[in-house]
């Protein structure tokens, strides 16, 4: 079990390793260098403040990088390589789907495809919390909107994401 991570200890980590650390919250390798460069943080809250700054400060490729550190909902591996805390943090995050009904994870399956086809980039829904069936009509509705609309909706999912990360990394869930 690792022990538990505080402020001090990001604060004082080699830049390498705190990128390293910072990629574990969000796939976006210049948004974790920026978030790196900015360290020493005071606070929690001036850490998730600056971080969500610059990850508005990004652009359509960047974001799309982090997408592709998540997997789909319903899986397991994302598309890219992610450390093994991320892919335990996933499926934490995606635990109202694990026992979801067959047709529901169907369902799911189907509509991920439509939307990764639709827009390009898998479905991104911040999950924690979420029953398998409230992600899937939130997944229902998106696929309703157009491309303009939908990416800024995922970028913010993404963004909640990364908070709820930058929180477990300093275990303050």
């Amino acid at each position: 079990m690792q022990a538990a991570h505080d402020l001090a200890w990001l604060n004082e980590l080699a830049p390498e390793e705190a990128r390293t650390e910072f990629l574990k919250c969000c796939g976006a390798a210049r948004w974790a260098e920026a978030v790196e460069q900015q360290r020493p943080y005071t606070s929690l809250e001036q850490l998730i403040a600056k971080a969500n700054d610059v990850w508005w400060s990004l652009d359509e490729t960047d974001w799309l990088e982090a997408f592709r550190s998540h997997p789909k909902i319903g899986e397991r591996k994302a598309a890219n390589a992610v450390s093994a805390q991320s892919r335990q943090w996933s499926a934490q995050e995606q635990q109202g789907v694990q026992n979801a009904a067959q047709e529901t994870i169907e369902k799911l399956a189907k509509l991920n495809l439509d939307y990764e086809k639709k827009f390009g980039f898998i479905f991104i829904v911040c999950a924690t919390g979420k029953s398998s069936n409230e992600i899937l009509a939130l997944l229902e509705q998106r696929l309703l909107n157009d491309a303009s609309t939908e990416l800024p909706i995922a970028a913010a999912e993404q963004a909640r994401i990364a908070e709820l990360r930058l929180r477990k990394l300093l275990r303050h869930s």
